[in-house]
């Protein structure tokens, strides 16, 4: 698909405004819903490169809302943690082609609402778990790795921070604050193998709106509204486009 055309921007616009929302609080963990959505319609690298630089600006925007109000040291454990993360996907990543691109990041959406799923229905229970500082920086590498590869980061970190029992509030504000980090490291490495574009960016200059107004929304719809439709509405989203991207990537 080109760039720049109504049929890109009739797909690119909802995902956008879908990660804000969850970006922004409501329905949070599905932000990478976005990058999903894209990738059918693009290249798996280009679809990241393009979702990156705006969750950026979300992660931004989001932040103030939340300032300060994250768990301190769940968040430095995620952090640390992710860095090894980051780094061994950038290895894979860099050696992939995109085929297999697309099988991790489907693989990773059905990943994520089979998880959701089960505990929705009490099939999986987080009690018990290890939540020091060896957790989270487990955890961590792992939502660097997932974060690299499909912008999937949330569902790990959600391990953790679900396993030490944190409010509503902190969960969120410590995911936009692990998040902001774990962003600014995959910036580097998505330049060395050439993620980046001058027409990627280009593109997100004109998604910077939909992504600002998405946060806002979400942020708004977070202190009002139970989440459970945008729910709903996303994992319907996200197994058809995960199963879709399998498919493509097998085939």
């Amino acid at each position: 698909m080109e760039y720049f055309t109504p049929g890109f921007y009739a797909i690119a616009i909802p995902a956008v405004f879908l990660a804000g929302i969850s970006k922004g609080g409501f329905g949070s963990g599905a932000a990478f819903a976005g990058a999903v959505i894209l990738a059918i319609f693009v290249a798996p690298t280009a679809a990241l490169a393009i979702m990156l630089p705006l969750l950026m600006v979300m992660d931004v925007t989001a932040l103030p809302a939340y300032w300060r109000k994250w768990d301190g040291v769940a968040a430095a454990a995620l952090i640390v943690g992710a860095v090894p993360g980051v780094v061994l996907a950038a290895l894979i990543f860099d050696r992939a082609d995109p085929d297999l691109g697309r099988l991790l990041i489907g693989t990773i959406a059905l990943a994520f609402v089979a998880f959701q799923a089960a505990r929705g229905r009490g099939w999986l229970s987080l009690d018990g778990l290890p939540a020091g500082r060896g957790a989270g920086a487990f955890w961590g590498g792992i939502a660097g790795f997932t974060s690299f590869v499909s912008h999937a980061g949330g569902p790990p970190a959600a391990v953790f921070l679900l396993s030490r029992g944190v409010s509503k509030q902190a969960y969120q504000a410590t995911t936009v604050l692990v998040f902001w980090v774990i962003n600014l490291m995959k910036v580097g490495p998505y330049a060395a193998i050439g993620a980046f574009s001058a027409e990627t960016l280009l593109v997100d200059l004109t998604l910077v709106p939909v992504a600002v107004l998405g946060i806002f929304a979400g942020i708004w719809l977070h202190k009002r509204i139970p989440a459970v439709w945008f729910f709903r509405v996303t994992y319907v989203l996200l197994t058809v486009t995960g199963g879709k991207l399998i498919w493509d990537g097998a085939t």
